[in-house]
């Protein structure tokens, strides 16, 4: 078992949103699927009514629905839970940072998780479930932390003046003298 798993808590729309990204992953990717659904039972519904700061309007749901989900992303391991009206409240602050080889590949991620969503400057976009996504180039980390400077300060500034990334506008600015 891995030591650390990403968990992203949804109010009512934990199905919709997991079908979302194994679709869009497995299609881009690969290697991304479904692997295991839990429900809840009669009795932890019972409890949960029973917690003092829990409402009718915050509960997570009634017996017999989905209350995780275990999947992959791209071989990564991902668990999403419907924790009722409490939940789903995302921030940019935590974000899924997403590696892509090909411009083919951000193209197609901004595509879907853009929609209904909301596009934020150097490749940050928010989904329309309020999770927010970094659509990167693979590249980045590696000049940014680079020795040569300037070309990562170019690159850096070419960024801040994107919102989906284009990486030949990318090279072309980390290549300027």
């Amino acid at each position: 078992m891995k030591t650390i798993t990403v968990c992203l808590g949804f109010n009512n729309n934990l199905e919709e949103a997991v079908a979302t990204y194994v679709e869009l992953f497995n299609n881009v990717f690969g290697n991304s699927k479904i692997l295991r659904r839990s429900f809840f039972g009669e009795q932890e519904i019972a409890v949960l009514r029973q917690v003092p700061e829990m409402s009718e309007d915050i509960m997570p749901g009634v017996a017999g629905d989905v209350k995780t989900i275990r999947f992959t992303l791209n071989g990564e391991e991902v668990v999403a839970f419907r924790g009722g009206a409490y939940f789903g409240k995302f921030h940019e602050s935590m974000s899924l940072y997403v590696s892509c080889e090909t411009q083919e590949q951000i193209d197609r991620l901004w595509e879907v998780l853009s929609e209904d969503g909301e596009e934020q400057h150097c490749g940050w976009v928010k989904d329309r479930f309020g999770v927010s996504w970094q659509i990167v180039p693979s590249f980045v980390w590696e000049v940014d932390q680079g020795p040569d400077r300037q070309k990562a300060e170019r690159m850096n500034i070419a960024l801040f003046g994107m919102k989906k990334i284009d990486i030949a506008v990318l090279r072309a600015a980390m290549e300027e003298r």
